[in-house]
């Protein structure tokens, strides 16, 4: 069976989402007249179930992954009903099983989003024959709910599945969190964009609860961020869970002993523990050097590597306190020890990034807590 696929992520990240897909055997459609580029949010793309379990598996910088069930026109609610009635619903939804709707309407004559989704409740048991509990989506509900989201636009639906279940960046590891908690897709995101190659050196110097080198741990020792966690797919009917046990031994096997030095670090040794413990249950504690230390007391490395890192910007951490000389002596640092090293710094602030005294170019944009920030990269030079 193939499947019509979209790998959303936050905007900005897709190229990322594009070279983990491409790097997992998936080919992605070439663009057309009618699709010249890429969507905004997330790529498209089409596989088979094999390709549908290793992408949830697999991929580090995608928030989840969505099946496009079906499209039709329906501009009254009985043709909305019948139409979506006419889905193969019962390939992944069991009697009896808890759904959450998520609708929204664009430009149409069906534009009140709770009767949409009473209409498409009701046809998925018109499918079925049986019914099925109906709940307000949560993010936080256990055990999760089958998500369906129907989106119509000009009156065109478009119905999609979720097939992830948990949002992709619940890995499992991150059960405690310093001030500012990264996401493990956004710092996945920001070493693929980096070009960290990760048999090169690599060090955090405001490691915080440890999510960056937690990820670039498991970058660099090929270990899948899904391996530790289950996935919507399977409570599907057709699950096949001979072939998903296949794809993990695969995974396995696919995983390499330490290649890279990675260092982390950070003033707050409450954090430092926080980052060990996450480390821990990620498994690669053993792959990381964290040490307490300000940022003035970081030591060079004998070899050119990478720093990405998540330093603290006013508005997440302390709007009343001035954070221009701890750049400055960030920059100051990277210019006298880390020559040759290569550069990304997550900031909202551009006059805090000019405290660096690096040549950046245009950074990559990205919303972080609902903050905007820039993605700022550049040689040491």
């Amino acid at each position: 069976m193939s499947y019509r696929l979209f790998a959303v992520t936050l905007p900005g990240l897709e190229p990322a989402v594009r070279s983990e897909l491409t790097a997992l055997g998936i080919a992605l459609p070439e663009p057309t007249p009618a699709t010249p580029g890429e969507e905004t949010g997330g790529v498209a793309f089409e596989t088979g179930t094999a390709g549908l379990y290793r992408a949830n598996l697999h991929l580090r910088a995608a928030s989840r992954i969505l099946m496009r069930l079906g499209d039709f026109y329906a501009s009254t609610f009985s043709e909305l009903r019948a139409r979506a009635a006419k889905l193969p619903w019962e390939l992944y939804i069991r009697p009896g099983q808890t759904i959450a709707l998520r609708v929204t309407c664009h430009k149409s004559k069906l534009y009140h989003s709770s009767a949409v989704a009473e209409r498409v409740a009701g046809a998925v048991m018109d499918r079925l024959r049986k019914p099925v509990e109906v709940v307000k989506f949560d993010e936080e509900l256990r055990p999760v709910p089958q998500l369906i989201l129907v989106r119509i636009d000009h009156d065109q639906c478009t119905i999609s599945l979720d097939t992830s279940g948990e949002l992709l960046h619940r890995r499992g590891y991150h059960l405690e969190t310093a001030k500012a908690p990264l996401r493990e897709t956004i710092a996945a995101g920001l070493l693929l964009s980096a070009g960290w190659q990760a048999d090169a050196a690599f060090l955090d110097p405001f490691c915080g609860s440890g999510t960056i080198p937690i990820e670039a741990a498991m970058l660099a020792g090929r270990i899948a961020p899904g391996k530790n966690r289950k996935f919507a797919f399977m409570g599907w009917p057709g699950y096949d869970s001979k072939l998903w046990h296949v794809i993990l031994q695969e995974a396995a096997a696919a995983e390499r002993p330490a290649q890279a030095l990675i260092r982390a670090s950070d003033r707050d040794a409450g954090a430092i523990k926080i980052a060990q413990a996450n480390a821990q249950r990620a498994g690669v504690l053993e792959r990381i050097d964290f040490s307490c230390r300000a940022v003035s007391a970081v030591e060079g490395l004998p070899a050119p590597g990478w720093m990405v890192t998540n330093p603290p910007y006013g508005v997440r951490v302390s709007p009343a306190h001035d954070l221009r000389n701890l750049y400055a002596q960030l920059g100051h640092l990277l210019r006298a020890n880390f020559a040759g090293w290569q550069v990304g710094v997550l900031c909202s602030d551009r006059v805090l990034v000019g405290q660096l005294h690096l040549a950046f170019g245009e950074p990559l944009r990205l919303v972080n807590g609902g903050i905007h920030v820039g993605f700022y990269q550049a040689p040491v030079k």
